[in-house]
């Protein structure tokens, strides 16, 4: 299909400010394993996002601003870090870079260490070479 501009003087313009959404999230499957509220979640988080992915909102007014009641926004923030999508601590949210690794249930995932302890580089390539194999 031929595509053309429906709107000119509307073209979209990459903004001043940092934001945007990976078309790898459709593309690689990644939305189809997400919840309405998840989605909701999502958009905002990456909309927000400084240019390394974090924000920080309180849950009063994540839920204000979504029309979620607690327990709605603790289940769709809960799928997002389950798919890999986000990190949260409160109050800090990271938008994760999409990858090939998210899409694999939890416990398939590498993990990383939690501390700057020494590391097996023997493992470590091992690992990649698995990952990339």
């Amino acid at each position: 299909m031929h595509k053309r501009l429906l709107c000119v003087p509307r073209l979209r313009k990459v903004p001043q400010q940092f934001s945007w959404v990976d078309q790898r999230l459709v593309r690689d499957g990644h939305i189809d394993q997400l919840s309405h509220e998840a989605c909701t979640l999502y958009l905002f988080l990456v909309t927000v996002a400084d240019a390394q992915g974090l924000s920080f909102y309180s849950e009063r007014s994540l839920c204000q601003r979504l029309s979620m009641t607690p327990a709605v926004l603790c289940q769709a923030r809960q799928v997002l870090i389950e798919g890999a999508l986000v990190a949260y601590q409160r109050p800090l949210y990271q938008v994760l870079a999409l990858d090939r690794d998210a899409m694999r249930p939890a416990a398939e995932r590498p993990t990383l260490p939690d501390n700057d302890g020494p590391v097996d580089l023997k493992a470590v390539f091992e690992k990649i070479w698995e990952v990339l194999g």
